[in-house]
């Protein structure tokens, strides 16, 4: 069976509450692989939720959906204060990037609590701002970016990561709205550990399953190099998204 963009492959899917130390309870789910302990953890930052972003949105499902099954890496998602999604809304108001730092700050706990391991961020557009921001962790490997716009993070975040020496990965697309790969590169210059990638005719959405693919290979290929590059195909029990 070929993997489509509708495709959900098989996973232990729980819901989950994440606790700010505010005073706050976001909603959340935690996707594991069936058959085996994970090897690493994504840590999803959503999109802007003013924007409509959330952690439903298409890339971060379809990283849920997939890489539990294809790669053996653990997928949480939530959404920030005051978001919504058919997973429910999580308590609070959005913040503007600042008071989501507890956001961050509990969804990394949390990978600790439950013992998960090697968890990297996968932030996009507003949730790399986040990643940059508050998500310099010890507890975290690294963090993948994509279509970050750098408008909230600026160059004393870059500045924190350069020193961490955490991998730093920057998935920029060709046509991107805010910010476009070369500039991306002369911006990502101040972290020398930073990896930035162009991705040809991608824009800021990644609107269609040739550049989920992608996204989704980049990623496995740094969280999971075992399993990268991913399969197109699935020889097993399946269900489709009908979102």
């Amino acid at each position: 069976m070929e993997i489509r963009a509708s495709t959900i492959l098989p996973a232990d899917r729980r819901p989950i509450t994440l606790h700010t130390a505010d005073g706050l309870e976001l909603v959340g789910e935690l996707a594991l692989p069936q058959d085996r302990p994970p090897v690493a953890t994504l840590v999803c930052l959503h999109p802007l939720p003013t924007a409509e972003g959330m952690m439903d949105s298409h890339v971060l499902r379809k990283a849920s959906f997939r890489l539990p099954a294809l790669a053996g890496v653990a997928v949480l998602r939530f959404n920030t204060r005051g978001t919504t999604s058919r997973h429910g809304t999580s308590q609070g108001e959005f913040g503007e990037g600042e008071t989501e730092r507890f956001d961050v700050a509990a969804a990394i706990e949390f990978t600790e609590f439950e013992e998960l391991p090697a968890p990297w961020l996968l932030g996009w557009s507003f949730g790399t701002e986040l990643a940059l921001k508050w998500g310099c962790d010890p507890e975290v490997v690294g963090a993948i970016l994509l279509s970050p716009p750098l408008h909230r993070a600026g160059d004393a975040d870059l500045d924190t990561w350069a020193a961490s020496g955490k991998p730093l990965v920057a998935l920029v697309p060709e046509f991107d709205d805010y910010l476009r790969p070369d500039a991306a590169r002369e911006r990502f210059a101040r972290v020398p550990q930073a990896e930035v990638i162009g991705v040809d005719d991608a824009k800021h959405l990644w609107v269609g399953e040739p550049y989920v693919r992608r996204v989704l290979d980049e990623v496995t290929a740094r969280v999971a190099p075992a399993a990268h590059p991913l399969p197109t195909t699935w020889d097993g029990p399946a269900e489709r998204d009908t979102v």
